[in-house]
């Protein structure tokens, strides 16, 4: 295998029709995703409405239903399905011989800007 995948895991480390979280240097977490027909994918550890954790949710095909709202997001896309709207980034994933990969490059720069939303209101640090 090159450097261009970095060995994440072997398949049986993720349960099935759950998920596993990869830290990354910068950037939010990455969740790895099995469903029942041993299909792997990988998205940004965030759901596009609230930021909540789409590792803690249930996934059901190749979908993920968002712990917080039970948003479903496609797994193949990261795209909410409708009626909501939003999409989450999706990593290259790659299975071979009963290990899950990573593309390298996308771990690295893929959507490290993005950060999760905090929830409730905002308070703000005011000089008197």
């Amino acid at each position: 295998m090159s450097a261009e995948w970095t060995r994440i895991c072997n398949l049986t480390d993720i349960p099935v029709l759950g998920s596993r979280r990869v830290a990354r240097e910068s950037g939010m977490d990455v969740a790895v995703f099995r469903n029942s027909q041993d299909e792997v994918f990988a998205l940004l550890d965030r759901c596009p409405h609230k930021g909540g954790p789409l590792s803690q949710g249930i996934v059901f095909g190749t979908h993920v239903a968002c712990p917080l709202h039970n948003w479903s997001i496609g797994l193949c896309d990261g795209q909410a399905s409708l009626p909501d709207e939003g999409c989450t980034p999706k990593f290259s994933v790659k299975l071979e011989d009963g290990a899950v990969y990573l593309k390298t490059s996308e771990l690295q720069g893929h959507a490290t800007d993005l950060v999760r939303p905090i929830a409730g209101p905002a308070r703000r640090n005011v000089v008197a």
